[in-house]
């Protein structure tokens, strides 16, 4: 019985120690099937050896002196099956983690790709700005003329609070007065450290894409998606980005958009996931 139980114990911490990275790497659909099977496979393994230590059970029972070497031989093509199981899985874990090393890999290019592009895009619209950094968005207050002779000081507006500036400017866009909110989002954006600067960036680019400056509203939608990844208006960002690169006839970085949206967002809001495929299928992404 000796015979039996050792190569019984041999496949067990096989299959003990090449799983670890495997589960640690692989957790999409397939392969969580897969570790599934594997790990059923083990169960049957370790009922085996249990049967097979006590001496009993109905699959494998120890030979006595008189008895045919067929149930010894019954016990190793039981474990041939079993290992023969456990060699296709773990191919087919090999393959699966291959192909979701080779995807990532494509998506970092893809991204690196992307931000160059976009830094390009940003020394095109202000030369002397160095590639890598992003130009300070002008602003568009007009400046007043002096009275010739003001009789009397004017009060002084009592300040606009950030919440007030997003409300005037998302109402100013509403009504597609993208001038006005620009003015507003760059009224917020005027404090950096602003806690509503997030809410201001994508208001900022959707009013220059209004606004049909959409060179601008590309660095302002990434500028708004990069400071960010996971915030509430990352998916509005990636989308209007891609769009504004469409628009300035980078096919292959609005495309290349398109899959980081899927990619970062699988679950997507229907109003994205329906401006995605129309912004899909006027690029000719593919």
């Amino acid at each position: 019985m000796r015979f039996v139980v050792a190569p019984i114990l041999v496949a067990t911490l096989l299959l003990a120690v090449p799983m670890a990275p495997a589960r640690a790497q692989v957790d999409s659909r397939e392969g969580i099937a897969l570790q599934n099977q594997i790990y059923q496979l083990r169960q049957e393994l370790k009922a085996v050896e249990d049967q097979t230590s006590r001496g009993g059970g109905s699959t494998i029972r120890p030979a006595p002196a008189y008895a045919p070497p067929q149930q010894v031989n019954g016990g190793n093509d039981l474990l041939a099956q079993l290992l023969t199981r456990v060699d296709a899985l773990e191919d087919q874990i090999r393959q699966l983690r291959g192909r979701i090393d080779e995807t990532q890999n494509q998506l970092q290019r893809q991204n690196d790709d992307l931000g160059k592009r976009i830094d390009d895009l940003a020394f095109q619209v202000s030369p002397q700005v160095a590639p890598g950094t992003r130009p300070a968005q002008p602003s568009t207050a007009r400046e007043e003329e002096p009275a010739a002779a003001a009789p009397q000081a004017p009060r002084p507006a009592a300040p606009r609070t950030p919440e007030i500036l997003l409300q005037e400017g998302n109402a100013a866009l509403a009504r597609r007065d993208y001038t006005a909110a620009e003015a507003a989002a760059r009224g917020v954006l005027a404090n950096r450290t602003s806690p509503r600067a997030y809410d201001a960036r994508l208001l900022l680019a959707q009013a220059l894409s209004g606004e049909k400056q959409y060179a601008q509203a590309a660095i302002a939608f990434d500028d708004a998606y990069t400071s960010s990844r996971k915030g509430t208006h990352a998916q509005d960002a990636l989308l209007g980005l891609a769009n504004a690169l469409s628009a300035i006839n980078e096919k292959k970085a609005a495309c290349d958009t398109l899959s980081r949206l899927r990619a970062d967002f699988p679950q997507q809001r229907s109003d994205i996931a329906a401006g995605a495929a129309a912004a899909a299928q006027k690029t000719g992404c593919h």
